[in-house]
């Protein structure tokens, strides 16, 4: 059966579409089926946009000092008010702690007791990146170093001046200009890497967009908050979408 690689797919990427700074690492790619998974029956209409007070996005988007860092304030503008964090009702059968994502809505759900959730905006894959299925939080990390794969950096050779030789190889060390912003969450399936993050981004007007190349992107106030509260080890479901291929990791 042949087989798309998420190499593959970023080195079939356009230039333009790279300028994102999209992509998470450049270690070996997991393999990922080429028969995409059948598109499930449409979502039901949006929800009214939530719009939070002036006060109340100024506690959750305002300006966060953060150990040597300091994460800057999100604008109201740069965030559509329907993905502004907020505890919903949400009707599901995974236990509390689990983490679920609907790309086709671009939202994460933090899922709680008595039918309750945190939900959160996201930015998700764009088309040809869109993947379905489960993983585990292996691994966590504040203030990620990131490595673009080989392909993004021939692709962009202004690149090269910001990246330098780290333990794991050419990449940028982390910080606030850093793609993969204050926290990254490492997705595996058993001993394998998926090369796919849960992750923080620099860019929050990219939420509620589909413009990465797989990795779930949060504002870097709310992947700060679901990062406190995900223990390594929590389990992650990944809804399907239309155009999503099915996750198998290869290494």
């Amino acid at each position: 059966m042949a087989f798309l690689t998420r190499r593959k797919m970023i080195a079939g990427a356009s230039a333009s579409a790279a300028a994102a700074l999209a992509g998470c690492s450049s270690a070996t790619v997991p393999a990922i089926k080429a028969a995409a998974i059948t598109p499930p029956p449409p979502p039901p209409p949006a929800a009214s946009p939530v719009v939070a007070s002036a006060g109340d996005f100024k506690a959750m988007y305002g300006e966060m000092n953060d150990g040597q860092f300091t994460v800057p304030a999100v604008k109201a503008g740069q965030v559509g008010p329907a993905f502004v964090r907020k505890s919903v009702t949400y009707a599901t059968s995974e236990a509390p702690g689990t983490i679920v994502i609907d790309p086709a809505n671009h939202y994460l759900y933090h899922v709680e007791e008595g039918g309750r959730a945190t939900r959160y905006g996201v930015g998700v894959g764009r088309e040809g990146f869109v993947w379905a299925g489960e993983a585990t939080i292996k691994s966590k990390q504040e203030w990620p170093d990131w490595y673009p794969p080989k392909e993004m950096i021939e692709r962009r050779p202004d690149l090269k001046r910001s990246v330098v030789e780290l333990q794991s190889g050419v990449g940028m060390h982390g910080g606030p200009s850093n793609p993969l912003g204050a926290r990254a969450m490492y997705l595996w399936q058993g001993d394998k890497d998926t090369l796919f993050r849960i992750h923080g981004t620099n860019e929050p007007s990219s939420i509620g967009h589909s413009e990465s190349s797989g990795c779930i992107r949060m504002v870097n106030q709310d992947v700060m908050d679901l990062y406190q509260k995900t223990p390594v080890g929590t389990r992650v479901v990944v809804l399907g979408s239309r155009g999503a291929q099915p996750l198998v990791a290869s290494r």
